[in-house]
């Protein structure tokens, strides 16, 4: 935790003061998985995650080579996309990444300059600006790569009141199990391969003006067997943060050298999610079989109140309930904050969630980095991966 709070060395809003203004950011407007099974997979984050039924674009709405399917939870806006012919490009990114992120849009005023201003900077050009209209009125996206063959795609939707996209139908469904109290996109952690961490975060800087307010290095991020090291970074808002990871030398193969080996190269590893209440959300995500990793040994929740420090008083959450979920506690000098993190949910270990609750911090959670790499070390082990 110390170490977290020392990393900001001038507070995060003298920070955030030079965060560049020419990228103005409202948000995250939605995130796309490219999947073998959309049908499927939507079904799955209803069922398990408590999305609701959004819309779908596929043969019904005259596309021939792709099926989509939008939910919704809250802020939350997931489109799980597959191919349907066997000449779609799409295809291509499942077999080399199996199911996972493809596009991290990104809610903006205006999609033409975000394009001109990332562009003429250097970023690589995914999509030209595009006008798409139907009865309820027009969007404009714009499209641009990051790490990997991720993508930053800029929404433009202020003249538009349907239901997601044009092209899209309303999707409607008997079957919307109640929602788990999951409520916006808190972060995005992506994974880069070795030596790439400060060129993502220099790209992040020079391209779209973010702002590098924390960084972590391998003697922060270790345990027995391996490390890694990392660099936060966020727009001048603070509404879009990206971690960005690479591996680090250590005994054993890292998580990061997992994802990378599985992934096949860089990408999305993990979406952090907020909640108002965790030990609520997590409960109801257990009962609906979400798996996550396991918890930590007595001796971390014997530790919880020096963990907290200063914030100990402020503690409203019941310490037993906390530890027969597995929930980690970890404090910063604004507040404390509640975290865990799923198994990953696909048969390859690439991509997992993060259920975070902040109560006043800012942080990611450093206090609880030994024990969180330990836990997804027994995994590892079990995969014999590590």
């Amino acid at each position: 935790m110390a170490n977290e709070i020392k990393s900001v060395e001038y507070g995060l809003e003298k920070i955030f003061e030079g965060a560049q203004d020419f990228l103005p950011l409202l948000g995250t407007d939605y995130v796309e998985f490219i999947v073998g099974n959309a049908k499927q997979a939507a079904h799955y984050y209803k069922t398990a995650f408590g999305f609701q039924s959004v819309a779908y674009a596929g043969l019904e709405t005259g596309l021939r080579d792709r099926a989509s399917y939008v939910v919704k939870q809250d802020k939350i806006r997931f489109v799980f996309t597959t191919p349907l012919t066997a000449e779609s490009p799409l295809n291509e990114h499942i077999v080399k990444h199996g199911d996972g992120v493809k596009v991290v849009a990104l809610w903006v005023e205006d999609a033409r300059k975000s394009f001109e201003e990332t562009t003429k900077r250097g970023a690589r050009v995914y999509m030209e600006p595009t006008v798409e209209t139907d009865e309820f009125g027009e969007v404009v996206r714009a499209g641009i790569y990051t790490y990997g063959e991720t993508v930053h795609m800029f929404v433009e939707r202020k003249n538009y009141n349907g239901t997601f996209l044009p092209g899209y139908k309303e999707w409607k469904s008997d079957y919307n199990p109640a929602p788990t109290g999951l409520k916006y996109v808190d972060h995005m952690v992506g994974n880069v391969g070795w030596n790439e961490m400060n060129k993502w975060v220099k790209w992040y800087e020079d391209v779209m003006g973010f702002v590098n307010f924390l960084s972590f290095d391998d003697k922060q991020i270790t345990t027995e067997y391996s490390a890694l090291m990392s660099k936060v970074m966020s727009n001048g808002n603070g509404r879009i943060k990206f971690p960005i990871n690479e591996p680090a030398e250590g005994k054993k193969k890292s998580q990061i050298e997992e994802y990378l080996d599985f992934y096949g190269g860089p990408g999305v590893q993990h979406i952090a999610i907020a909640t108002d209440d965790i030990i609520k959300t997590v409960a109801d995500l257990k009962s609906r079989g979400v798996e996550f990793l396991s918890q930590p040994p007595q001796a971390y929740y014997d530790a919880v109140p020096e963990r907290l420090g200063v914030h100990r008083d402020a503690f409203k959450e019941d310490i037993l309930e906390i530890q027969k979920l597995g929930i980690m506690v970890d404090a910063d000098e604004e507040g404390y904050l509640l975290q865990i993190f799923t198994k990953p949910v696909e048969d390859r270990p690439t991509l997992f969630y993060e259920i975070i609750q902040r109560m006043g911090a800012r942080g990611f959670g450093a206090g609880n980095f030994k024990a969180l790499f330990e836990s997804i070390e027994r995994e590892q082990a079990l995969r014999g991966t590590l």
